[in-house]
């Protein structure tokens, strides 16, 4: 299996479906935020991805936001009693903000495979060979 060619697929089509990024039919995810350790079609090693706090990042950036600023607007404009912010405003807050996880999560190990990335290194500036006096 080491020897075979595996044409390049999209970060997009493979990570939002939690698929391997290099064969596209693994499962990328053990549980719901948890990577498996490796693919089970193609034997790709998980161990290089690190999407690290960046599935939340964007969740929280694009998504809890928007999904905040409704019981601001409610309370504003309306004046609820309490019951009627847990009924709107916790389901609105839930259901826009875990789902994205594992999407988002899928899509930014993929890209890592794509684009090869890996950790950033400082590199040493080549020593001259300076002439003795």
């Amino acid at each position: 299996m080491s020897g075979e060619q595996w044409p390049p697929l999209s970060p997009l089509q493979t990570g939002l479906r939690g698929r391997c990024p290099r064969c596209g039919k693994g499962h990328l995810f053990q549980s719901f935020l948890k990577l498996r350790p490796s693919c089970e079609v193609c034997g790709l090693d998980y161990s290089f991805a690190d999407p690290a706090d960046g599935p939340a990042f964007f969740v929280m950036m694009f998504v809890c936001v928007p999904a905040a600023a409704f019981p601001l607007w409610l309370e504003l404009t309306y004046n609820p009693p309490t019951w009627v912010h847990l009924v709107t405003t916790l389901p609105l807050i839930l259901l826009t903000c875990i789902p994205p996880l594992q999407p988002l999560k899928g899509w930014l190990v993929a890209a890592q495979f794509f684009h090869k990335a890996e950790e950033g290194r400082l590199a040493r500036p080549k020593e001259r060979d300076e002439p003795e006096g």
